[in-house]
């Protein structure tokens, strides 16, 4: 039944829409050692917050963040890759929505190093400041969020 018709037969309640950025239909590619654990910590936390996930156990991490033009100061222990944006280790997950909502001009963004208190790197109540950095395809680099 077409949704003219629907309206017509005044079932129009029958028709639901979903967000443009419906978090089930965004796949989040995510390439990791097979021994870290953290990674596995933050493949569970985007899952929580709604992303399917495609997981690629790799010996040589460094060589897709190398090929997505990953600037090499902001390596961290996984890559994850949606929607022609990479995410860099362990950022928050609602900020990968913003990325994908938003869809700024820039490669992607990063959480350098292993910030203690970032998603997947829980350490009791310890919670240290860290930033996310947003680079882009010529190198440069600001900052995107911080918590």
């Amino acid at each position: 039944m077409f949704l003219g018709s629907a309206l017509a037969a005044g079932t129009a309640s029958l028709v639901t829409f979903r967000p443009l950025f419906a978090h089930s239909e965004t796949r989040l590619v995510i390439y990791k050692s097979p021994a870290c654990g953290c990674c596995g910590n933050w493949v569970n936390h985007v899952n929580a917050n709604g992303f399917q996930t495609e997981i690629h156990d790799v010996d040589d991490v460094n060589a897709i963040k190398t090929k997505h033009g990953v600037p090499e100061e902001l390596y961290s222990c996984h890559t994850a890759l949606a929607d022609n944006y990479v995410f860099e280790g362990h950022v928050p997950a609602d900020l990968v929505t913003k990325v994908l909502k938003e869809k700024p001009k820039i490669v992607g963004i990063a959480a350098p190093g292993m910030p203690i208190g970032s998603p997947g790197m829980e350490m009791g109540s310890r919670k240290d400041p860290y930033k996310i950095i947003a680079f882009t395809r010529d190198g440069k680099t600001s900052v995107f969020a911080q918590r």
